[in-house]
Parts: C-alpha cells; sequence; structure tokens
C-alpha cells in the first residue's frame, strides 16, 4: 500500500480576503497559513464565534486579525471626522508585551487600509493614549486595568462594538481578570462576535468562556496543553547553588547565543541578572516592578541582540514573540503547571527547533508531578556533570571570592590558646557554706536598724535634714 502523503499548507491567497490585505501578508513574508489560521480564519469570515485552541508560536494573533481586519473594510473610509472611526473591534490581553505585539501585528496587517488601531496600556502617561482614542480607532488593543480608566474618563466609547476578541483567555478568565473582564462587556453591545484564543482551555476555564459566546466553534490543532514537538525538553536533578553555573555551562557546551531565564519571583529575577551580569554576561531583568518604559527597552535590546539572558517572571511567558530564540531555561520550576507549556513555548516557534531545560531540585517533585499530568509524560530527571568536580562549598566559595586563595593563613599564638590564670584567688577558695543558725543578712540589718516610734519595723525612717540655710531649726517669728 502506497503511503499517502500529506496535503500541502493552505495558501493564504486561496481565501476571500481583499487585495490589500494579501498585499500586507505577503510584504509579512507568509505564503501558507499555519493549521490554527487555516481552521479557523474560515469560520471567523463566517461571523460564527471561535474558541481557539494552539500551541503557543502558531500564528493565533493572525489567525483573528486577518479575519476582522476583512470583515471591517466594510466601514474604512478616508474621513478625518473622529465620528466617522468609532471603535468596531476590541481585543483585551492580560500583559502590556502582549498587548503591543497584537497592536504591532494589526498595523501591519492594516497599512494599506484606512483602518485605524490603537493599543492602551498601564505603567505609561494616559495623555497620548487619551488623544488617540479622541482621533477615533477602529481597533482598539488594551489590558483591561488601562482600558477602564479610559471608559471612566469617557476617552472611549464602545457602543459600536461588533468584534470581541479575548487573547489568552485563560489567564484573562482564571487570574483576577474576570470582574474587569464583566465590566468591560457590560459596555458593548449584545450582538457581537465573540472569540476566545488561547494555548491552553482548562474544563473550567470552557465552562466560564461559555457565557460568554453564542453557540461557538471549537477549533483546536493540538491536544489541549501539549508542547511542541520540535522542542527538546530536558529536566536536570540539581542543588540550588549549581543552577547558574549549570546553565553557564549549557550555553556554552551548545554554543546558545540568547536565552530566557524564567524565575518565580519579582525579587529572585533581580537579584540573578545581576549575578549573571557579574559572570560576564549582557542580562536585562524583566518583571513586574520594572516601568513599562524599562520593560519595552529590555524587550527591544533582546530582539535586537544586545542582551545574551533575559531573566523574567511569567510576564513574558505569554505572548511574546520573539524571532529564532534557540533556548529557553526554567531556574525556578512554575508554580503553575500551565505557566510550563507558555515558558517553552518562547523557543521552537513556527516550527523551528528549540531547547527548554528545567533545574529541579527536591522540593519540587510536587510540581513537576503537576506537569507530568498536564503534559501526560513521564518525567525523567538526568544528572548534571559540571567540568569543575571540586566539592559545591569549595567551588561557591572559591566563585564568590578568588582573593581568598592567596591569602596566607594567620598563625595563632600558643599564649592566646592556653588557658588565662585566675588573677583573684578569692575564685580558688572552695564553697563553704554559713551556718544555718546564722540569721540572713537582711535580718540583721532590721536588727540593727532601730525602729522608729509608731512605725512597722519594715517602713524606713525618714532622714533628718538640715535646713537649706543655716542648721538646726528655724526660730519662731518674734511676738509684735
Amino acid at each position: 500500500m502506497a503511503d499517502i502523503e500529506p496535503a500541502p499548507p493552505a495558501r493564504f491567497d486561496t481565501l476571500p480576503l481583499d487585495a490589500k490585505l494579501l498585499r500586507a501578508v505577503a510584504d509579512s513574508g507568509y505564503l501558507t497559513m499555519t493549521p490554527i489560521q487555516a481552521k479557523a480564519i474560515p469560520i471567523v469570515l463566517q461571523g460564527r464565534d471561535v474558541m481557539g485552541a494552539a500551541q503557543t508560536g502558531t500564528g493565533k494573533t493572525a489567525a483573528f486579525s486577518i479575519p476582522l481586519l476583512q470583515r471591517m473594510l466594510k466601514h474604512e473610509n478616508p474621513s478625518v471626522s473622529p465620528a466617522r472611526h468609532p471603535v468596531r473591534a476590541l481585543v483585551l490581553a492580560p500583559t502590556r508585551e502582549l498587548a503591543d505585539q497584537v497592536a504591532d501585528n494589526v498595523k501591519k496587517y492594516a497599512k494599506h487600509t484606512q483602518l485605524r488601531s490603537v493599543v492602551v496600556f498601564g505603567g505609561v502617561d494616559m495623555k497620548p493614549q487619551t488623544a488617540a482614542l479622541k482621533a477615533g480607532v477602529e481597533v482598539l488593543i488594551a489590558t483591561p486595568g488601562r482600558l477602564l480608566d479610559h471608559i471612566e474618563a469617557k476617552n472611549c466609547v464602545l457602543n459600536q462594538v461588533e468584534y470581541v476578541v479575548l487573547d489568552e483567555a485563560d489567564r484573562m478568565l482564571d487570574i483576577g481578570f474576570l470582574p474587569d473582564l464583566q465590566r468591560i462587556l457590560s459596555f458593548l453591545p449584545k450582538a457581537r462576535q465573540t472569540l476566545l484564543f488561547s494555548a491552553t482551555f482548562s474544563p473550567e476555564i470552557k465552562r466560564l468562556a461559555q457565557s460568554y459566546l453564542q453557540d461557538p466553534i471549537l477549533v483546536e490543532t493540538a491536544r489541549p496543553n501539549q508542547t511542541a514537538s520540535t522542542v527538546e525538553q530536558r529536566f536536570y536533578g540539581v542543588d540550588d547553588d549549581d543552577k547558574r553555573a549549570v546553565i553557564r555551562q549549557i550555553l556554552k557546551d551548545r554554543a546558545i547565543r540568547q536565552a530566557i531565564v524564567f524565575g518565580n519571583s519579582k525579587l529572585g529575577v533581580a537579584r540573578l541578572a545581576r549575578s549573571f551580569e557579574r559572570d560576564g554576561l549582557r542580562t536585562a531583568a524583566l518583571h513586574g516592578d520594572k516601568s513599562q518604559d524599562e520593560r519595552l527597552k529590555s524587550l527591544d535590546a533582546f530582539k535586537r541582540g544586545e542582551v545574551d539572558l533575559l531573566v523574567a517572571t511569567d510576564v513574558a511567558a505569554r505572548g511574546l514573540d520573539i524571532a529564532d530564540l534557540p533556548a529557553v531555561f526554567n531556574f525556578d520550576v512554575p508554580f503553575n503547571a500551565e505557566d510550563y507549556v507558555h515558558r517553552i513555548g518562547r523557543t521552537g516557534r513556527a516550527g523551528a527547533s528549540g531547547l527548554a531545560v528545567t533545574l529541579v531540585t527536591k522540593s519540587d517533585a510536587r510540581l513537576v508531578a503537576d506537569i507530568e499530568k498536564l503534559i501526560k509524560r513521564k518525567i525523567e530527571l538526568d544528572s548534571f556533570e559540571l567540568d569543575n568536580d571540586r566539592p559545591r562549598f569549595e567551588r561557591r566559595r572559591r566563585e564568590e571570592s578568588p582573593e581568598r586563595e592567596d591569602r596566607p593563613q594567620r598563625a595563632t599564638s600558643p599564649a592566646l590558646r592556653a588557658p588565662v590564670a585566675s588573677a583573684d584567688p578569692f575564685f580558688d577558695k572552695p564553697y563553704e557554706a554559713s551556718s544555718r543558725d546564722e540569721p540572713p543578712a537582711w535580718e540583721k540589718a532590721k536588727a540593727a536598724a532601730p525602729a522608729a516610734k509608731g512605725l512597722s519595723s519594715y517602713i524606713k525612717p525618714k532622714k533628718q535634714v538640715a535646713a537649706l540655710f543655716g542648721g538646726g531649726k528655724k526660730p519662731a517669728p518674734a511676738e509684735s
């Protein structure tokens, strides 16, 4: 029996898209669609609600932005009046970085059209965002908190929204965004097309999403929570003190130029970035305590190749599209198993190969078991042999203080080590018990002191104090 060859990937020019959109897609270097795009775009063009689940790095942003731009072309106009450019599509994203990235893609696909787009997120000045909103936009990309700020300030009106997209929907509905999301949806028309796209969908999230969608179509291109087959996943059992050395050696042995190192806490990430900087690596930290300007500058420097290691919390695990990223390191095993899928999804994107290394300590057994349950795969811990086989404590001591090796040991005088003889013979005398018949010292003092007349023996009599001027008693005044 002859082998059945898989069907070739579908081309964008086979879709019923406007020539202006096809030209923008071709300018971006895309000819064929990814599986999620081939399945979702025709359904979105039909006006149906969609729940799209696919691995990270498979082009979910294009899967919703291109068909929505096609449907909005009927509203395209060259007018400068803000009233002719109301918000038609609203895209909500959980993080600032993801919102900014979606906005870049939307602008790229709409560059040959008259459709306007703007992105708003927290951490930066509202005035430029307000000016852009007042000028009129068709596509608004936002984080929930900042969007509510603009709604309360009456900077934008959402009563003509026809399309709503929740990007990374599981995060939007799962960790604290649900109240904000419900408030935002209350400002929107009931008749709208809603799209939810994410890399992971738990059963609980699916039930929550059903309340926002009308007769949705579920589009899945891979088993939910499945990791990309192009990513080599390695788990090493190490000690906490060896983690940094393991990462440095892997970078050296595999000649890896750039990598992202994920940690669980903002403070730990900041300290780790400084440590790698002392090791001679060009390093940038990315976490929630950084201002938005600092975060964008760090990402831009990393994308330009000016930074070797980007040390980040899970704020960078979702939605960041960094081309040709060769490796990801989990310095800490993530507390949430689903974050593991998103972390390693930063490498091996769009069919490229990648390496994902997770450093596991003895206290991480439960977290690793959660990852096994999620990805439905048995995880084998490998041992890692460092080039330097000195004892761990000695290695750490020498790395941190190399000057100690040449420091001579200070000799200790024998006289300092010998016991010092007692200078007072009283302390050398043996203990002598006092006679039992002898009254205590306080009883002797009480008996020796004469009791004042009319006072208890336990009350101390007043002392006779001489007058300040002259002695004795004050003379009585003379009678007149």
